[in-house]
């Protein structure tokens, strides 16, 4: 049994326990000592965060070796086109190497509440919505990948990783779960020396 946290970060909200530089980190929104970050969301991004008393959990979830898909919606600067949306799911040639293939699509503006602070808009540029599923991991890959057919983000949600949902968790709150892992993971956890208490790094 882990007990696991689905935390729906706002944006500005670091993806560790303390401050830094004027930005709130997670202890503003919750107290479950123990628990760490499965994973990170940057900083001016929004949306599922998850966290685990279980550091073998932790680690699976995180591992891109495990190519857990994680989804996303993002609205960007003028209204995408079909070749772009074919070319994030053919694999974008970023400054670290192609990316994997992705699942790409156009959808409706979500009905969810605006950002604060607003994001920027031009009258004469239109915007438009995309859900994009990649299975890495990279450092602000979604921005770089819209950017680099042409059409840059202006606001990042996830909103799942692997089979955990973001759901209706409001902005700032969270749902915390047990779940029951598998007798196999069971078994590697045990097999293994008690790892030393995880200190959470500033950035």
């Amino acid at each position: 049994m882990a007990n696991i946290v689905l935390f729906n970060k706002p944006y500005g909200v670091l993806s560790q326990f303390s401050d830094n530089d004027g930005h709130p980190g997670l202890k503003k929104y919750m107290n479950h000592p123990g628990f760490y970050p499965m994973g990170r969301l940057d900083r001016d991004s929004e949306g599922l965060l998850l966290l685990s008393d279980d550091g073998q959990l932790q680690a699976r979830v995180a591992d891109p070796k495990h190519k857990m898909e994680k989804t996303y919606i993002a609205q960007v600067e003028g209204d995408i086109t079909s070749s772009a949306i074919d070319s994030l799911c053919d694999g974008i040639e970023l400054n670290d190497g192609i990316t994997k293939p992705a699942k790409a699509k156009k959808i409706n503006p979500p009905a969810i509440a605006p950002r604060i602070p607003l994001i920027r808009s031009r009258e004469s540029i239109p915007t438009s919505w995309i859900e994009l599923i990649i299975t890495e991991g990279r450092n602000r890959q979604v921005r770089r990948m819209t950017a680099a057919v042409g059409f840059p983000t202006l606001r990042l949600i996830r909103t799942a990783i692997g089979p955990w949902q973001l759901g209706n968790i409001k902005a700032g709150e969270y749902q915390l779960e047990k779940i029951h892992l598998p007798q196999q993971h069971k078994v590697k956890a045990a097999s293994r020396k008690k790892p030393k208490p995880r200190q959470v790094r500033k950035p």
